[in-house]
């Protein structure tokens, strides 16, 4: 099956510390991309993977319409390979996807991204409380979702790039700032989430009829 990723990868990208702009010379190269398996293989009893870890480490990618599905959603994690600024691999096919790319935003990011970055808090929280430790590098992420969240409402764009606030998140990751002081930047963060989703003119739904017309056009050329 990992010769789907081999053959059939359609975009390719760099995610995690080097896209955020917040590595250092130990960082892993994280990767994810999209392939997209034959049509024809959808014809048989057993269908193509959805998912596919490998073959490199530190490497995930996800069949064309799981990809949609999630990005439909608003999956953060998702939406971050299309607009990362480290790809790799591209074929007209990843073209036409990212050329869609914005038929993937809706309103309902102010929830994905607002109950990410929640859950992480909790998270980390709760690991407080029951042992004194603090996950730094949790807490890091946290606060970069919510940055990122109230930056796509406002602008129509996912932030994958924030070496702008590098110091202070690095400081984060380092234990550097109090807890007090990171619970403190979350809640600011949240409030500005809040507002931006209220005023934001990104529609209320993605534009699914747009992405199926994608996947159409691209399950034609893979015949």
């Amino acid at each position: 099956m990992i010769d789907l990723v081999e053959r059939h990868t359609v975009l390719a990208v760099v995610v995690g510390s080097r896209a955020y702009g917040l590595d250092d010379l130990a960082s892993d190269y994280d990767r994810r991309g999209v392939y997209v398996a034959p049509t024809r293989a959808f014809w048989h009893l057993d269908k193509p993977p959805t998912h596919l870890d490998g073959p490199a480490a530190e490497q995930f990618s996800w069949e064309f319409e799981r990809f949609c599905v999630l990005a439909l959603q608003g999956n953060p994690t998702v939406l971050e390979v299309l607009w990362s600024p480290l790809v790799e691999t591209i074929t007209v096919d990843g073209e036409w996807l990212l050329a869609a790319r914005q038929a993937f935003l809706s309103r309902r990011v102010a929830e994905t991204y607002g109950n990410y970055a929640r859950d992480q808090l909790n998270r980390v929280a709760a690991r407080r409380e029951r042992t004194g430790e603090t996950n730094h590098k949790q807490a890091m992420h946290m606060i970069r979702l919510l940055v990122a969240g109230a930056h796509v409402l406002r602008t129509g764009e996912v932030l994958v790039d924030v070496r702008h606030l590098r110091d202070r998140l690095l400081a984060v990751r380092r234990g550097e700032l109090s807890w007090d002081e990171v619970a403190a930047w979350a809640a600011d963060l949240l409030v500005e989430l809040a507002d931006a989703a209220a005023t934001t003119t990104l529609p209320d739904q993605p534009d699914r009829a747009d992405v199926d017309r994608l996947l159409t056009a691209v399950r034609e050329r893979n015949l």
